[in-house]
Formats: C-alpha cells, sequence, structure tokens
C-alpha cells in the first residue's frame, strides 16, 4: 500500500502497476514451484586501466578516487602548447585564399584574352602562333587553378590532423562509471608503453553485471532471454532494489567440468549510479526450480 502511494505522488501509476503485478506473478511461481536462488555478484561490466595514447607530461586529472563519472566527460590533460601552435598554424593556412583567388583571376583573364585572339585570328588580324600562345596560356592558368585547389584541399586536411594530434592530449571517459584508482599525479611523464603505469583505473558501472555459476543440473532450465529477479544483499535491498527485474543475457555453453558448474549472465541498467558494483546478490530465473 505504502508502495502505491509513492507511485501514485510521482505519477508513475501505470509503470509501478506493471512492475508490482510482474513481481507478484514471479514471486506466486516461485512460491508454488519452489524456485531455486542462486548465489550470484553484481560486477561493473568491465574495469579500464587508462593510460596516455601519446608521450608527454601530465598537466591535469580533473578527477579524483571514487568519482562518479559519465560518458565523455574529461578525465586527464596532457600538455600540449606545441600541439595547440601547430593546431593553430595549420588552421589559419587552411583558411588564407588569396592563393586560390590569384589562380581564378589568371583563368578568367588568360580565359578572356584567348577568346579575344580567336575571334582576331579569324577576322586576320593575328597570327596563329598568337592565338595559340592565347590558348597555351590558359590551359596553363587552369592547372594552376586545379594545383591551388588542391593545396587548398590538403591544407584543410593537414588542419584537421593537426586537430586530431591537439585531441589526443585530452583523455575522454569511454562509459558510464567511476574512478576507482590514481595512479599518476599532475607533473609525471606518461607514455603509450605496456609496461608504464597507468594513470587511473575506472570501471563501469552503469549498467551493471550480474554473474552467477549455476550447477550443470539446471542447464536445461536456463535459456538466454529467460526472466528473473536480482535480490542485491542488505542493506542494498531497499526500495526499488529491493527485487530488480532483468533477463538472461548469456548462459556459458561449456560447463566446468571440475566443477559441474556454468556461469549465467545478466545486466542491470544503473543509470543513477544507486547500485554499487561488487556486492553479492541472490538470483531467480523464471522456468528453474529446485
Amino acid at each position: 500500500m505504502n508502495a502505491m502511494k509513492r507511485c501514485m505522488k510521482k505519477g508513475a501509476l501505470r509503470r509501478c502497476l506493471t512492475r508490482c503485478l510482474t513481481l507478484g506473478v514471479l514471486g506466486a511461481w516461485w512460491a508454488a514451484a519452489g524456485a531455486a536462488d542462486f548465489d550470484c555478484m553484481i560486477e561493473p561490466v568491465q574495469t579500464v586501466e587508462v593510460r596516455s595514447p601519446v608521450v608527454g607530461l601530465l598537466e591535469k586529472v580533473h578527477v579524483t578516487r571514487g568519482q562518479t563519472v559519465r560518458r565523455g566527460d574529461l578525465l586527464v590533460t596532457i600538455e600540449s602548447s606545441v600541439e595547440s601552435s601547430a593546431a593553430a598554424t595549420a588552421q589559419y593556412k587552411a583558411q588564407t585564399t588569396g592563393t586560390l583567388a590569384q589562380a581564378q583571376a589568371k583563368v578568367a583573364a588568360s580565359e578572356a584574352k584567348a577568346r579575344r585572339m580567336e575571334e582576331l585570328f579569324k577576322e586576320e588580324f593575328v597570327s596563329a602562333q598568337a592565338r595559340d600562345d592565347a590558348a597555351a596560356e590558359y590551359k596553363q592558368a587552369q592547372t594552376e587553378l586545379l594545383a591551388a585547389r588542391e593545396n587548398a584541399e590538403l591544407s584543410r586536411l593537414e588542419a584537421r590532423q593537426a586537430y586530431d594530434q591537439l585531441h589526443r592530449r585530452t583523455i575522454l571517459s569511454p562509459f558510464d562509471g567511476v574512478v576507482m584508482e590514481q595512479f599518476l599525479y599532475p607533473g609525471a611523464l606518461v607514455d603509450s608503453g605496456d609496461g608504464k603505469k597507468p594513470i587511473l583505473k575506472i570501471a563501469q558501472t552503469n549498467p551493471l553485471a550480474v554473474r552467477s555459476i549455476v550447477p550443470y543440473r539446471f542447464f536445461p532450465q536456463v535459456h538466454v532471454g529467460s526472466a528473473a529477479v536480482v535480490l542485491p544483499e542488505a542493506p542494498f535491498n531497499v526500495g526499488a532494489q529491493a527485487q530488480i527485474v532483468s533477463r538472461v543475457k548469456t548462459v556459458d555453453r561449456v560447463i566446468d567440468s571440475a566443477a559441474g558448474t556454468f556461469g549465467v549472465h545478466l545486466e542491470l541498467p544503473n543509470g543513477r549510479q544507486t547500485l554499487p558494483g561488487g556486492i553479492r546478490c541472490k538470483l531467480r530465473i523464471t522456468g528453474v526450480s529446485g
């Protein structure tokens, strides 16, 4: 009843009724069928060591240990004064239009001259040599215009390359997660080599991964897409987190013969980052009973 009142206050009655009905039906089915509970772990989907793609001096770390980050958040800045100057120079070069305008003007002038010479030649006022020279000058001007356009396009590409090099001096978060460790601090020399110490370690906590080891006798009953409920351990089993509806994402196709078990994997959305990784839970899967 209290849950219903809260849903009505929030204006989400339909969504709440659907969720309550789903949990109620599943709960009744498990109670009647003697469904089995499996131990599971709620963990980050992945843990990544953040390293620099370039050699340079670490200028600033914009996050601290334990801080929540979103995809695209700025994590690290590497000193980039040289790269900034190179990018500005390349951008200015790409924006200059003097050479192209000069080539266009030369084409227009030589075209007009060639046309006049052709008319004068027809009236026998100039020689064929003068007409041919004017036509050759026009073709040369066209070639110079083509070269000017190619150089302008090359300058544009060089400017983009320079900015790409500059952007490599900033490292952004690849996903929603949390900073687990900070290994290097401003002033340290960073490198892309595998043997070098990483700058940060971050864990992806949206979504979260649920991993369970299930006895092999249940293998015929577990299927990808099966409805399931995850029950986090206390004190995280409160409110909407008490029973989290999900679906089986993957089922290991190889059974561990030594242990007589196989793995089952699910994912839990965690957009608000309210549920931490690294906690125990219980897993109930529709259609699986003891």
